[in-house]
C-alpha cells in the first residue's frame, strides 16, 4: 500500500491501541508501542524511530508522541492525530494498567523516580497536558 505516514501522537490510555486497529483495518502495516523496556531507550529512541520508519506506514503508542516534532521533519506531509482523554480518568486508567510498575520508557517521559504512576499524579498530569498543549500549538495553521 502507497500511502502517507500516519503518526497518532497521543499519550499512551489515549485510545492509542484503538486508533492502531483501525488504522490496520484501513491497510497500514502499523506498530507501536516500541522500546518500551529498552534501559537505554534516551540514548537509543532516534536510531530506533529511523529504522521503523522504513518498516511501517503508521505509529501508536510510545515513543510516538515524544517525537512528533522530529517525525514532522522527516515526513512533512505525514497525518498526525492527537487522541484525548480526560486527565482524570486518563491517570486512572494508567495507574489501573501500570500502577506501582516501572518502565525505562516512562522514566524517559515522566522523569527521574516518575517511572510509574503510582503516587505520581501531579507530575503525570502535569507533563500530559503538557504534551497535548504543546502539540496543539506545534500545529496551529499546518495541514497536518
Amino acid at each position: 500500500m502507497d500511502v502517507n505516514k500516519v503518526f497518532c501522537i497521543g499519550f499512551h490510555k489515549t485510545g492509542t491501541t484503538s486508533m492502531g486497529k483501525a488504522l490496520e483495518a484501513l491497510g497500514y502495516a502499523v506498530t507501536g508501542p516500541n522500546g518500551t523496556r529498552d534501559p537505554a531507550i534516551a540514548r537509543r529512541v532516534y536510531a530506533m524511530a529511523e529504522r521503523l520508519l522504513t518498516q511501517y506506514d503508521a505509529f501508536q503508542d510510545n515513543p510516538w508522541p515524544i517525537l512528533y516534532k522530529w517525525c514532522h521533519e522527516r515526513h512533512p506531509d505525514a497525518k498526525f492525530i492527537l487522541t484525548l482523554r480526560d486527565p482524570e480518568r486518563w491517570y486512572e486508567s494508567q495507574c489501573k494498567h501500570f500502577a506501582g510498575n516501572t518502565t525505562p520508557m516512562r522514566e524517559w517521559i515522566y522523569g527521574p523516580g516518575c517511572g510509574a504512576p503510582l503516587n505520581n499524579k501531579e507530575r503525570y498530569q502535569e507533563r500530559f497536558n503538557a504534551h497535548n498543549a504543546e502539540v496543539i500549538e506545534y500545529f496551529k495553521g499546518k495541514d497536518n
